[in-house]
């Protein structure tokens, strides 16, 4: 539901303890709505005023994303990086040198890189459902030409997922990285949304105007983080001048936050969060209930030791839903927080060149050393 940046979620600000407040509760969030329609500023830009650490260009302009074209050859195997569509843009795939998920992927021989750059929901874009990223992600592989590699971050790997799930033909290989997926498995996020009342979702969407606004879901939901937070997600001394450059950067980007459609943002909360319907295998896609065992294509998992938004072993359970043969899965735990494995410097050290090398591979050989 949202990338955190702090190393504890704390609980809902207007969200009171005894159950028997709960009307009380949704009467202030009602009467809050209305002062802040009063009072709200300017329309959000869609526009980051931070700069992309790869040089790229426009692709495609679609409803939900710009396709972001960082190829650096028109020949070779795509890959198309699906970042999170949750609280922050998607630069936490491409936020600076050594701390770049597209940087890492090209610094392994992955030439050719796409990435969503998901647009901040305006108040026409409150429909859109997760059917409509669906389609829309559809829409970029052909464009990019299938079959590509998919590698999802985060809530994007979950929507990778069901497309792999809905489109098998048209995904080479799959990248999970801090994935949630089965969400019976115990974690502080999955539990705060089973554990809040529906309506403390709805007042969200109803304050937006129909949409989720970022600066309050960002407040509702987690703390500032402090120097030594953003440290641990960098995982770099941020003493000197460089670590100075990194922290206004990460700054900048925490408060840059996207606001979400109301009904994607419900339909995640209720479907993916509380009724846990991708590892039940009753999600409907695109018109047509996907099952994860179609996802027959090699995958490969990465999870953070010390990620407590998707736990390890949260991340690495998607394994045993699927169809892929054992042989063709990989997983990896890092000693890393959640934001830590998009960007950490460590991270990108050790773990990205393996998934670049990974992708790059002859899996065949995999199989032939299994027989």
């Amino acid at each position: 539901m949202v990338e955190k940046t702090g190393k504890r979620l704390r609980e809902p600000a207007h969200v009171p303890d005894d159950p028997l407040l709960w009307p009380i509760a949704a009467a202030r969030l009602a009467m809050d709505a209305c002062f802040w329609w009063l009072e709200r500023g300017p329309a959000e830009r869609d526009d980051s005023s931070l700069p992309w650490t790869t040089p790229g260009t426009v692709a495609l302009e679609l409803a939900t994303m710009r396709l972001r074209n960082c190829t650096r050859r028109r020949s070779g195997q795509p890959a198309l990086v699906c970042a999170p569509l949750a609280l922050h843009r998607a630069l936490i795939a491409d936020f600076a040198p050594g701390h770049s998920v597209v940087q890492s992927l090209h610094t392994g021989g992955i030439d050719r890189v796409y990435l969503t750059d998901w647009r901040s929901a305006a108040p026409d874009m409150c429909y859109l459902s997760i059917d409509s990223y669906l389609g829309d992600l559809n829409v970029a592989v052909d464009e990019i030409g299938a079959p590509v590699d998919l590698v999802g971050l985060c809530q994007g790997g979950w929507l990778s997922l069901l497309y792999a799930a809905r489109f098998p033909a048209k995904v080479r290989r799959l990248v999970l990285v801090g994935a949630p997926v089965d969400l019976s498995i115990d974690s502080a996020l999955s539990r705060l949304a089973r554990n809040a009342p529906e309506m403390v979702y709805d007042q969200l969407v109803v304050r937006g105007g129909g949409n989720v606004n970022g600066e309050e879901m960002l407040r509702f939901w987690s703390r500032a983080p402090s120097r030594d937070d953003i440290a641990v997600a960098l995982q770099k001394d941020l003493s000197d001048d460089e670590g100075a450059a990194l922290l206004a950067r990460f700054d900048r980007w925490n408060t840059e936050t996207l606001n979400l459609p109301g009904t994607y943002y419900l339909e995640i909360v209720n479907w993916i969060f509380r009724e846990n319907r991708i590892a039940r295998g009753n999600f409907m896609a695109l018109g047509r209930e996907v099952h994860l065992k179609d996802v027959k294509a090699p995958v490969f998992l990465l999870a953070g030791l010390d990620d407590d938004v998707v736990p390890a072993t949260q991340a690495l359970a998607t394994a045993g839903l699927l169809g892929t043969p054992p042989a063709f899965i990989a997983a990896a735990s890092e000693p890393s927080d959640h934001l830590g494995l998009f960007m950490g410097a460590r991270i990108h050290a050790h773990a990205w060149p393996r998934i670049a090398e990974w992708l790059r591979g002859d899996l065949t050989k995999v199989l032939a050393r299994s027989a």
